[in-house]
């Protein structure tokens, strides 16, 4: 699924549903969500993130889907279907340092590049990730 395809050469991300627009939507974000899972299915950097998942990804899947959908500036589901939003002690229970810390941004990268996003989201969606991604950090 193609991005949606506003004029490219000074979008905004960040405000409103702006980068929910550019990605493409709910059902795109969700194709990303599945193309990270997969990502981190095949890449061998991720073998040690994808140890600390369960073998069903289902639930994974759907709470990052419902998670980005609202960080992305859409409908916030989150807390009414798995309660707060508490990145770092959702994560308290895992080893996680830089090399996971960069082997879930790789999984991302992959992802972004697999949707078709354009150079600029790619940059702002990964710079932004980086943030929550670093939070989950123990070691």
């Amino acid at each position: 699924m193609k991005p949606h395809d506003e004029s490219r050469q000074s979008r905004v991300f960040g405000v409103g549903d702006s980068t929910l627009r550019a990605v493409g939507g709910e059902a795109a974000v969700r194709e990303l969500v599945d193309r990270f899972y997969d990502a981190m299915e095949r890449l061998p950097e991720a073998r040690g993130i994808r140890a600390l998942h369960p073998a069903d990804l289902d639930e994974s899947r759907d709470k990052l889907t419902t998670f980005l959908i609202g960080w992305m500036g859409g409908p916030s589901r989150y807390r009414e279907r798995f309660g707060p939003i508490a990145i770092p002690a959702a994560h308290r229970h895992l080893d996680i340092g830089p090399e996971e810390r960069d082997a879930w941004l790789a999984c991302m990268a992959t992802a972004l590049e697999e949707i078709g996003a354009a150079d600029d989201l790619k940059r702002y969606l990964l710079t932004q990730l980086r943030h929550p991604a670093e939070m989950c950090r123990r070691r």
